[in-house]
C-alpha cells in the first residue's frame, strides 16, 4: 500500500497528526534575540504613539503602535515559539474539519429553549424576591 503504514492502515500525513508531542524549546541565543526586538518593536510603537505631537492625526498614532504589533508578530513567526503556534493553528484547523455544526433548525430549536429557560427562571426569582421582601418588610421588621 503506498502512503499508508502497513501496520495500522493509516495515511502517513494522518499518522503524524495529534500523535507527536513536541516541546518547544527555550534558551536558543537567535531566539531570545528575535523575541526581545519584538518586544522592543512594540515598545518603539508605543513610545511613537506618545511622542507624536498631538497634532498628528489620531489615527496616524494609532497606526504607530498597530503596525508596531504587527511587525514584532511577524518578528515572532519565526521564533521556536512562533514555529509552536504555526503548528497549533494547523492542528486546530485540522479539528475544526472534524466539528459537525447544527443545521438552522436545531440552532433556532435551542435558541428558544434558551430564551424560554432565561425568561421562566427571571420570573421565578422575582417572585422569590417579591415575597422576601414582603417576609422581611413586613413581618419581620414589624415584630
Amino acid at each position: 500500500m503506498r502512503g499508508l503504514d502497513a501496520k495500522t492502515a493509516v495515511p502517513d500525513n494522518k499518522k503524524t497528526m495529534n500523535a507527536k508531542a513536541e516541546t518547544i524549546g527555550t534558551g536558543k541565543a537567535a531566539d531570545v534575540g528575535l523575541l526581545t526586538l519584538a518586544v522592543l518593536i512594540v515598545v518603539a510603537g508605543v513610545a511613537a504613539y506618545y511622542l507624536l505631537p498631538t497634532t498628528v492625526a489620531p489615527i496616524l498614532r494609532t497606526l504607530s503602535v498597530v503596525g508596531a504589533i504587527v511587525v514584532a508578530c511577524g518578528v515572532a513567526w519565526f521564533t521556536t515559539p512562533g514555529r509552536g503556534v504555526r503548528s497549533y493553528l494547523r492542528e486546530t484547523q485540522f479539528e475544526m474539519r472534524k466539528v459537525v455544526w447544527p443545521t438552522r433548525e436545531e440552532t433556532i430549536r435551542t435558541t428558544l429553549v434558551v430564551i424560554l429557560v432565561v425568561v421562566v427562571l427571571s420570573i421565578v426569582l422575582g417572585l422569590i424576591d417579591i415575597i422576601l421582601k414582603s417576609v422581611i418588610l413586613d413581618w419581620l421588621l414589624k415584630l
